[in-house]
């Protein structure tokens, strides 16, 4: 007998200064910007008639208070998952990307080649990354069965958990968007995880130039 679908909605965390800066914040805790914490405002609001099952999200902060937002609204409990977190850059953190250029020519080389092998030093391997993505996200899935749920968490995640549904190799260049606060909606059945829509930011678009409200950041 088939065991009933999971329908999955991925959420990158709101925007942080670091996103702004092109800087790679991988492991390293940063909080969401003014901008961010609206966003996640938004983006509550754009989910605010759908109903959830359970709201999951990575460790590090800017994930956990996109999360926070979202489940405050939907009387649920954002939990802790680990497994969800960003992908370790090692010496990369903190640099932007014209700084590995220099620093680490050949490094940086490997990582825009997309070397499933390669990590940078003292950072993860981008195949054990993307592994322990779609791990986790699969366990969660099996754990709700039949049952709508969240996943929060970041860029690299987003990335992995597209090519595992999409079937796209590791190594393939991106195509896709990975946007702060986007809406990304997946199914994860016996067969796997399968794309339902990707991408969706509508709910960021506002021609008020005082959209953003600082005082509620």
């Amino acid at each position: 007998m088939t065991e009933p679908a999971t329908r999955i909605i991925v959420i990158r965390h709101g925007e942080t200064d670091w996103n702004v800066a092109a800087r790679v914040q991988g492991q390293l805790d940063i909080g969401l910007n003014p901008t961010g914490h609206w966003q996640a405002r938004r983006l509550a609001r754009a989910l605010a008639d759908e109903r959830f099952d359970a709201i999951y999200t990575s460790d590090l902060v800017r994930a956990h208070q996109t999360a926070h937002v979202l489940a405050r609204q939907a009387g649920l409990e954002a939990r802790t998952v680990p497994g969800l977190r960003e992908r370790g850059f090692g010496v990369f953190e903190g640099l932007t990307f014209a700084e590995i250029e220099q620093r680490f020519p050949e490094q940086s080389r490997r990582w825009r080649r997309r070397d499933a092998s390669f990590g940078p030093d003292g950072g993860e391997i981008l195949q054990s990354f993307h592994d322990r993505v779609v791990a986790a996200a699969s366990a969660l899935a099996a754990l709700h069965r039949g049952q709508h749920i969240v996943l929060v968490a970041h860029g690299g995640v987003l990335d992995a958990l597209y090519r595992a549904a999409a079937r796209v190799a590791l190594d393939a260049p991106r195509s896709w968007q990975l946007g702060n606060a986007s809406v990304n909606r997946l199914l994860a059945s016996d067969d796997g995880l399968a794309l339902v829509g990707w991408g969706d930011t509508a709910h960021l678009d506002d021609p008020s130039p005082d959209a953003i409200d600082v005082s509620a950041a």
